[in-house]
């Protein structure tokens, strides 16, 4: 038995993303009430009940989302910011201070991933070890938003409008991740790795092991810029180049080659508009005149990165 799981993540969140809904719905002066209000509740509903819903029903609410996005119904609200010089105020009284509740979730994601699964009550662990990582980022994010509320000293309502409000700003591209990474399982299983795979040996002379290295590190890039999502990259890449001419071919270490692989998608991810959510989303909150502005500052880090990583791929995977 397991005290804490994915499905009390799931539930939270779920909570969380239904009162943007019932503060949506609420809200008489909203450009698009009704639609943004029932966009969200689906939202909502995919978490607080997915688990339950039969499969067939959670693809047909999945598709209603993509309409109502599709059609211009998902806008923020009349919701603003802080006045400028309130910000300025804050921003000089806490100073870098404001960053540790950023800096609390991947601590605590990282102790949590090795040290939850550890953990037991008698017959009962702590967590379920099918999914530590998962559940160590969800009770990270917890404790990040106890650690700011102590450290600001804001009351109860602030978080709820500023979470409220962000997450309408950042609107129907909050759904990519979810859907880009279902989509790479949905190619790998229809065996697009596979074709891939095929294509690749019959051009490239991958039978040599740095070729397989180069292939495999800038694949995930470029599948990851066309994906817009490094996770639906890395099962298609992964399955298609990876194991079988990497691992099985030249006997590499598999661990290394996934680790060093999903960093080499992550550097697509810095070069690509389809990464809306990390890309252009920021862009619009920063209010920037070019929306791909983000895009262009982050190019020749990405690329740098990308040759970096695969010269590190090279020398360790074949040889630990």
């Amino acid at each position: 038995m397991d005290l804490i799981t994915l499905d009390g993540i799931y539930i939270i969140t779920g909570i969380v993303v239904g009162f943007v809904s019932l503060r949506i719905a609420f809200d008489k002066d909203h450009p698009t009430r009704i639609g943004a209000s029932v966009f969200w509740g689906i939202f909502a509903i995919t978490f607080l009940f997915g688990n339950w819903l039969p499969s067939v029903i959670v693809g047909y609410l999945i598709l209603i989302l993509a309409i109502i996005a599709a059609l211009g119904r998902v806008k923020k609200g009349g919701q603003k910011e802080p006045p400028k010089e309130e910000r300025i105020k804050s921003a000089n009284k806490f100073k870098g201070k404001i960053f540790i509740p950023a800096l609390v979730i991947p601590i605590v994601t990282v102790i949590g991933t090795l040290t939850f699964d550890h953990i037991r009550f008698g017959n009962i662990n702590l967590v379920d070890s099918e999914n530590v990582t998962l559940i160590a980022l969800g009770l990270s994010t917890i404790v990040a938003f106890i650690v700011a509320q102590r450290l600001t000293k804001a009351s109860p309502s602030v978080p709820l409008h500023e979470g409220s409000r962000l997450m309408q700003a950042v609107g129907w591209a909050i759904l990519l991740p979810q859907l880009l990474a279902a989509l790479g399982s949905i190619f790998e299983t229809s065996g697009v790795g596979e074709v891939i795979s095929n294509v690749v040996g019959n051009i490239l002379p991958t039978h040599f092991a740095l070729i397989a290295v180069i292939t495999y590190c800038f694949g995930m890039a470029l599948f990851t810029v066309i994906m817009g999502n490094a996770f639906a990259a890395f099962a298609v890449i992964t399955g298609g180049i990876g194991v079988p001419l990497i691992v099985q071919m030249h006997g590499g270490n598999p661990g290394i080659m996934a680790a060093l692989g999903m960093f080499a998608g992550f550097c697509g991810t810095l070069m690509t508009p389809m990464a809306a959510d990390f890309n252009i989303v920021p862009a619009l909150l920063l209010e920037l005149k070019n929306k791909n502005a983000v895009i262009k500052a982050q190019i020749p880090i990405a690329l740098a990165l990308l040759i970096i990583d695969t010269i590190l791929m090279y020398l360790l995977v074949y040889n630990f």
